[in-house]
């Protein structure tokens, strides 16, 4: 039967080939080739197939094609390199199970894996101008690989599933994809909310103007907000960056190639990563201006509010070019990233890069791909607890299929908190190595009971009075720390007077209050308000506030209360 084909293949990919030959090493850092991939075990592992660890500590990802039946698979793989299939897509009849993964997984807070599929699910004239028809679906598969087809989609509900998934604070799953709409008149895209139980929500459809074909998940901002990239669309038809809100009000941050020669970049293809101060980063393909290659790519920061700063123009040889990948923000502070082409070595013109790359914009190259190694690394990085990198090619290797490769940077091990949010009380996983024998785990220096399950796995609840801020974890050889903030989310259990003019002072009640900067009443900022405990505001109602919610803002997030209060 025919197949449509998603994969990018290195002659397609707006790369620089005109590398020199080098070589560089450094004393600081080890790079190794985990695994060859083979057609039979996976093949070409595309932009968004992020690896991510599981619970068990290995690594779980996807490849668009290979496998059993040539659609590609889920597989997991060891530290050291012991690569097992889990599954081959097209397993059912028409393919309704769904083929080709162009994105990797993600794992829930139930400690299963999710993903889509960009092709596939269905068998009939829906998405018909593939073969076997389908316009692909989401999945959820158990880290022994028994798999599930959670949503099959239609055109009427989008369609063609290119960026993975994202497990959003209320449970919720949410993404993007590139057809649809729901309202049928336009096919640039759509972003949707789907329950664990499969019930799927459009909740925006793209127009253009606004972005088009979004390539990347989403990531969900510390101001409870989705941000994201399309890779066309916007004031230019070069891409954008939007912000989009759990009930899907979309605003579009910035529109690319807005500055003379497109010196500000195009074509972002990546998701965005937030980083420890606030800001946004990210890549795009093409745009940008060096001394020795034009539109090779960028790095970029941008902030919520949407003023961004190109930080780097790849210059194709020695730093590579095209970055199709997102960035990580390891636990050094710096940002670590992949370019898929350039590069320079003596076996290869392109290959693509590793590279480092500071907050202020200072690159460093740390591995260029020589063939033999891997070519094409399409796919971004992930910092497993170990503190070593690992990522994948799309080419190369022993077969010429692809690998899997890890890069040890000279960080040590640290912990990871298996939702980065959470209220007092809330069930919190924690994953991390050699996790035997730990004597305490603290919530920013409050302590909190815990149940080691296994060397890689603790279960845990969030403690009072907990606040934002770091998760340490005591063992006999080690003290290690979460690599991000873990966020503790305020509650609000009551306020009085529930009613009153401008002037009123209302207590507020509740957990988690402390650094609170805003108190609200029907949207309107009180101009005064005092933190008065862990458990207490006392808010003054402030003029033109009006007659509904009170919410309550902390490090942690915002917290609206069930009940209105009522401005006479």
């Amino acid at each position: 039967m025919h197949q449509f084909s998603s994969w990018k293949t290195p002659t397609s990919f707006l790369v620089c080939v005109f590398c020199v030959a080098g070589t560089m090493a450094s004393p600081a850092q080890t790079f190794q080739t985990l695994a060859n991939f083979n057609g039979a075990n996976g093949y070409a592992p595309q932009t968004e197939m992020y690896l991510v660890q599981g619970l068990d500590g290995n690594l779980y990802g996807t490849t668009v094609g290979g496998g059993q039946y040539g659609q590609g698979i889920v597989f997991k793989i060891t530290s050291t390199g012991n690569l097992t299939p889990l599954y081959s897509f097209c397993s059912k009849s028409d393919c309704a199970d769904g083929y080709q993964p162009n994105a990797g997984l993600i794992q829930g807070t139930d400690g299963n894996f999710y993903g889509t599929t960009t092709f596939g699910g269905v068998s009939s004239s829906a998405c018909s101008d593939v073969s076997p028809p389908g316009c692909g679906t989401v999945f959820k598969i158990t880290p022994a690989g028994k798999l599930t087809t959670l949503h099959r989609f239609h055109l009427t509900d989008g369609g063609y599933p290119y960026g993975g998934l994202i497990q959003g604070t209320d449970g919720n799953f949410y993404g993007t994809t590139q057809g649809g709409p729901a309202n049928g008149t336009h096919t640039d895209g759509t972003v949707f909310k789907m329950t664990p139980a499969g019930k799927l929500t459009t909740l925006h459809s793209f127009e253009g103007t606004d972005g088009a074909s979004p390539f990347a998940r989403l990531i969900q901002g510390t101001d409870g907000n989705f941000y994201g990239t399309t890779r066309n669309g916007g004031a230019q038809n070069y891409g954008t960056v939007f912000k989009i809100t759990p009930t899907g009000t979309l605003t579009t941050l910035y529109s690319f190639c807005f500055q003379s020669g497109c010196t500000d970049g195009y074509f972002p293809e990546s998701r965005l990563v937030q980083a420890a101060n606030g800001e946004l980063y990210g890549t795009t393909v093409g745009g940008g201006v060096s001394s020795t290659c034009t539109g090779c790519g960028t790095v970029f920061k941008i902030t919520p509010a949407g003023t961004l700063t190109t930080l780097y123009t790849f210059e194709g040889q020695a730093d590579g070019g095209g970055p199709s990948s997102g960035l990580i923000q390891a636990t050094d502070g710096n940002f670590y990233g992949t370019a898929a082409g350039g590069g320079e070595t003596s076996s290869c013109g392109g290959c693509g890069t590793i590279f480092k790359i500071t907050p202020a914009g200072t690159l460093t190259p740390l591995e260029n791909f020589d063939l033999t190694d891997g070519s094409t690394p399409y796919a971004g990085l992930v910092q497993a607890t170990n503190g070593n990198v690992y990522g994948t090619t799309a080419f190369g290797g022993a077969f010429g299929a692809g690998t899997v490769f890890s890069l040890s940077i000279g960080l040590g091990p640290f912990v990871e908190t298996l939702t980065a949010s959470g209220k007092v009380g809330a069930a919190v996983t924690i994953l991390g190595n050699d996790l035997p024998g730990a004597t305490s785990v603290t919530f920013n220096g409050t302590a909190a009971k815990f149940k080691v399950v296994s060397s890689t796995e603790i279960k845990t609840t969030v403690p009072s009075p907990a606040t934002t801020g770091k998760v340490k974890v005591v063992t006999p050889s080690h003290t290690l720390t979460s690599n991000l903030n873990f966020r503790v989310t305020p509650t609000i259990l009551s306020f009085s007077p529930t009613s009153g003019p401008v002037d009123t002072s209302v207590v507020i009640t509740g957990k988690s209050f402390t650094g609170a900067t805003i108190v609200a009443f029907g949207g309107v900022k009180a101009t005064s308000f005092e933190v008065d405990s862990y458990t207490q505001v006392t808010a003054t109602v402030p003029s033109g506030a009006k007659t509904g919610k009170i919410t309550v803002t902390t490090p942690g997030g915002t917290v609206t209360s069930t009940g209105t209060f009522t401005v006479p």
